[in-house]
């Protein structure tokens, strides 16, 4: 890739992740890549926004882009963290090695990091504190902490004559950038399409469990008028920022309110007697107009049913009694969900038993501070027979009355 020109001297300097089997942050899937993204300004005094990962050859191709602006990594007079955590500061120890003038800008929490991370001492830093404001030639930086967006560190920068946010890990999203296609107002509709779903599944993975820092800090920035979004993963948001910012808005309050009328559905099975249920169920949703998204555990990852609960008002969890317990890979499922907070919604769960049951029983034993309404519940021996499909048309006659209130 080559870098480019945001305005005027204002760069873009970015890799693709492009390893299908790679998993970003050691767990989620990554099958369209994601980008990782810095920003140069280049000046009186040359400012570099976040560096890169030390994996591939990213340092290398960091350097090569900031060659292209006519610089070395030598001439960097101010590097800028705004978050430390390694795919923004991996490159940072040998950067540091090469560069040993630049100061860098951080906030307090991160200056012990610096060490720990990357072996770089703490007399490197200038700790900003929120709202400073730093002038450098043309370009007047001011500095916002933004804790838990997404670790207690972070902060975004915020360039104020040109109206340009460096928004770190907010604002982002999973999947490459093309070469020639960085701004928001250079892609075609079903891109933006692509790119608001992988922006869901990247919040849902990486920042949902952060969400009521996700809404302060949106309060916080709702008076700087921001032409630009600059993320660290992602496009460049320069025709529309607001549909990112909105976008965010409200995948943060989904974790406070109702989210969308979808109902995300969650089935394990171990001989076929649970997945009997499975038609019937999606019929009843699909026939009073709810959208219905069908997973499997153990089947599919983790990280696609985390965005589709999320936005999802109505959970439905179909699973077997195993040895007195939930079957064991929707006891995991349903933990992740837990830690992610994924919460306010309503719950029905279905399911067979062999000998006995106790799925149930530990079902609301680990929910229990969920935050879900769980509506109920049904369990069948063995098989499913008509007059079960028939209590279970039922009771999602039901469910859905519920669900479409509480949606309203």
């Amino acid at each position: 890739m080559h870098i480019k020109k945001i305005v005027d001297d204002v760069y873009r300097v970015s890799v693709n992740i492009e390893d299908k089997n790679y998993l970003f942050e050691g767990i989620w899937p990554i099958p369209h890549g994601i980008s990782i993204n810095g920003y140069l300004i280049k000046g009186e005094k040359n400012v570099l926004i976040d560096l890169t990962q030390n994996i591939f050859d990213f340092p290398k191709e960091f350097t090569r882009q900031i060659e292209g602006a006519k610089l070395e990594v030598e001439d960097i007079d101010i590097l800028v963290i705004n978050h430390m955590e390694p795919d923004h500061s991996g490159w940072l120890r040998e950067f540091c090695k090469k560069n040993t003038k630049a100061v860098i800008y951080c906030t307090k929490k991160a200056i012990p990091l610096l060490q720990a991370f990357s072996d770089v001492p703490a007399d490197r830093a200038i700790a900003i504190t929120d709202g400073m404001e730093l002038t450098v030639g043309d370009y007047e930086l001011q500095f916002f902490e933004t804790p838990n967006i997404h670790w207690p560190e972070t902060m975004m920068t915020y360039e104020r004559k040109r109206k340009i946010l460096f928004s770190c890990d907010a604002f982002g999203c999973y999947g490459s950038i093309e070469e020639d296609k960085i701004f928001d107002d250079q892609i075609s509709q079903e891109k933006h399409e692509f790119y608001e779903s992988e922006a869901l599944r990247y919040y849902a993975n990486i920042v949902a469990t952060f969400s009521s820092f996700v809404l302060r800090g949106l309060e916080k920035l709702k008076d700087l008028d921001i032409k630009i979004i600059c993320p660290s993963h992602g496009i460049i948001w320069r025709d529309n920022p607001s549909v990112i910012i909105n976008d965010y808005k409200r995948y943060a309050e989904y974790s406070k309110g109702p989210a969308e009328r979808d109902v995300t559905i969650i089935w394990s099975s171990m001989y076929g007697n649970t997945k009997q249920v499975l038609n019937t169920i999606i019929e009843v949703l699909r026939k009073r107009d709810i959208p219905v998204h069908v997973y499997q555990a153990p089947g599919d990852d983790a990280g696609y049913v985390l965005a589709s609960a999320w936005k999802s008002a109505g959970l439905i969890f179909c699973m077997p009694t195993y040895e007195y317990k939930m079957f064991p890979p929707m006891a995991q499922m349903i933990e992740e969900l837990l830690v992610k907070k994924v919460a306010n919604k309503k719950v029905y769960r279905f399911g067979s038993f062999g000998w006995v049951g106790g799925a149930q029983k530990d079902f609301e034993a680990k929910t229990e501070k969920s935050g879900w309404d769980i509506l109920g519940h049904y369990e069948w021996q063995g098989a499913p027979t008509e007059a079960d499909q028939e209590t279970i048309r039922t009771a999602m006659e039901g469910y859905c009355d519920t669900l479409i209130d509480f949606t309203k």
